[in-house]
């Protein structure tokens, strides 16, 4: 009983600091969308294509891409605007941002984005913090 409380403990004390926060590895789409807003911010906006490959029933390869939305402000939308383009190979790290918004119809639609706030560019050991 006393492990199981000592093992919750330190799990709970390394958590805290881990509570929204994502790693990703990947290629870019397309190169990023750049906008300036209102008060004078850079926004960079970009996806990038995760691999997962694994082995079905039947023994044959399969490989899944999953599509991640990422925004980046700042020094780092100036980095992916200047360093990044289509086919870019990236390391990001961030947090997970839940939107919702109406479409033309009316209908609410949900959005999840990574706000980044560290970009490593793989092969170009460039790595960027926001």
């Amino acid at each position: 009983m006393w492990e199981l409380n000592r093992v919750s403990h330190l799990k709970t004390n390394n958590m805290n600091a881990l509570k929204n926060k994502v790693q990703l590895i990947g290629n870019l789409g397309n190169a990023p969308e750049i906008k300036n807003t209102d008060n004078g911010k850079k926004l960079a906006r970009f996806s990038i294509a995760t691999n997962e490959t694994y082995h079905n029933t039947k023994g044959e390869k399969v490989t899944e891409t999953t599509w991640h939305n990422l925004v980046a402000w700042g020094k780092l939308a100036d980095l992916a605007e200047k360093y990044l383009q289509k086919g870019t190979e990236v390391v990001v790290e961030g947090k997970l941002i839940n939107k919702s918004y109406n479409d033309k119809e009316g209908n609410k639609k949900y959005i999840t984005e990574v706000q980044v706030n560290e970009l490593l560019l793989l092969g170009n050991k460039q790595k960027a913090r926001g």
